[in-house]
């Protein structure tokens, strides 16, 4: 069993390049690592999951409970050495003044050892004063907080020179009594960009591979191998109780569709999970390069992702669309969100400015918004009883996103409410047993929904079956 997390002082400060060389390193030196990233990200798993090949998930303290949380990490933990990718700064958490879902908060709840990872770059001894700070930092002023610890156990510099490393690894080590395990010095070769929603995807960035590799041949050079897995060995990551399990047998058997592919490609590994317990078989497809759905489904999830980027390779597969949108009017349940939701509408903004037919399956106009006000974590409540959710319900999500759509607000069947500061806004649209609209849920945060959608599958099976 040995785990850590990868934090970081902020975003940008290369915590995800660390991460993904150190998961290609243990891969190399037969590990077989898993990862995880920390908050609602889905761009980072891309990495983890298309280039290197390992299983990955998320881990985030808004959308789960603790127990959820340590179940899934001492299950990986049995098999693999995991690696957590931290979010945003350490101590970020909610609405930027709480340590409320922050890494900081994830890996006391997990008893994860967090590797800070400091951007030497432009800088020396103010480093000095950077790490005494994150090392000391009150978090006991949080009365929530007053029994964790701030669990740094290792500093790791990112974009540093080695007679710099060597200077500054003595003096951190002997002022704060705390091991330096690594560095990297600045890498001409990575060719790593980002978009708005964090990192380009992988598909994208030619040799990708390749360079990952070199960036393990440079943390093979420059990590202190022995003083990492000591940190490791002291994750606890233990399951404080037996985690719930379906009776194998029990849930209804039904056809789920998943589209995945360059257009739809954000998922929550946890989401598919759900609805495999529920009795699903997941049936992926391409809505870019199959022309119809697969036969037979009972129902179909539509991810987020970047459907402006392929706006005209989408609306040239009109078998596709149509197959969409005959299987909506049938009643078949579906569930859209964000780049899915933009799919379902009546036409679509590329990202190259020309407007693109969709599905047709709701009324709309997706269009370049820029950044809008509605991003970050939710909770969301129906205001009516709908298709998989009853008045009364919640379910957990996150938005952010750059395209919008504008209806009319009589058509929006949810309320958005902000954890912190009381902010809300209407959002999510039906109609038939179709529910879609930007936010990304998280399915295991409300089962009604997942036993709910299920058993809507089970009986769009029948009824088609009876035809």
């Amino acid at each position: 069993m040995a785990g850590v997390m990868i934090a970081a002082p902020g975003s940008g400060s290369g915590k995800t390049m660390v991460t993904c060389g150190l998961l290609t390193l243990l891969k190399r030196k037969g590990y077989n690592p898993a990862a995880f990233k920390c908050g609602p990200d889905y761009i980072d798993g891309l990495f983890h999951r298309r280039v290197l090949g390992v299983e990955n998930g998320n881990l985030d303290s808004f959308f789960e409970t603790g127990t959820h949380m340590r179940q899934k990490l001492s299950r990986s933990m049995k098999d693999h050495f995991v690696v957590a990718e931290g979010v945003m700064g350490y101590f970020d958490g909610l609405g930027g003044v709480s340590l409320r879902g922050s890494s900081f908060e994830i890996g006391n709840i997990l008893g994860l050892p967090a590797i800070l990872v400091v951007d030497g770059r432009g800088a020396s001894l103010s480093l000095m004063a950077l790490i005494q700070g994150f090392l000391e930092y009150d978090v006991t002023a949080d009365a929530e907080n007053e029994k964790k610890t701030r669990n740094i156990r290792g500093i790791f510099f990112n974009r540093m020179s080695s007679m710099i490393y060597n200077r500054l690894k003595l003096m951190v080590e002997e002022r704060f009594q705390i091991p330096v395990i690594g560095y990297l010095p600045e890498l001409k070769f990575l060719q790593v960009g980002s978009r708005h929603l964090g990192l380009v995807l992988p598909d994208e960035i030619d040799g990708i591979r390749g360079q990952l590799e070199q960036l393990a041949d440079q943390m093979d050079d420059n990590l202190e191998w022995e003083s990492l897995l000591r940190i490791a060995a002291a994750a606890d990551g233990c399951d404080r109780e037996a985690p719930v399990r379906p009776e194998a047998g029990m849930a209804p058997h039904f056809r789920l569709g998943i589209a995945r592919d360059e257009a739809f490609c954000f998922y929550y590994e946890d989401n598919l999970r759900a609805m495999e317990q529920a009795g699903a078989e997941l049936v992926y497809f391409s809505p870019l390069h199959q022309k119809e759905l697969p036969k037979r489904l009972d129902g179909l999830i539509l991810g987020g992702g970047y459907p402006e980027n392929h706006g005209e390779a989408l609306a040239a597969n009109a078998t596709m669309r149509d197959s969409v949108a005959a299987a909506a009017g049938s009643g078949m349940p579906i569930l859209a969100e964000c780049g899915g939701y933009l799919y379902l509408l009546d036409r679509l903004e590329g990202a190259d400015g020309t407007d693109y037919p969709m599905a047709g399956v709701l009324r709309g106009h997706g269009y370049r918004a820029g950044k809008t006000g509605r991003f970050g974590y939710i909770t969301l409540r129906p205001n009516r009883s709908l298709p998989f959710l009853q008045e009364g319900a919640e379910i957990k999500g996150h938005e952010f996103h750059y395209w919008d759509c504008g209806c009319g607000k009589d058509e929006f069947c949810m309320t958005a409410v902000k954890p912190n500061g009381g902010r809300y806004w209407s959002c999510m649209r039906t109609v038939k047993r179709v529910m879609a609209g930007f936010p990304h849920l998280y399915y295991p945060s409300c089962p009604e929904l997942v036993q709910s959608f299920a058993g809507q599958c089970v009986v769009y099976g029948k009824e088609r079956d009876k035809e």
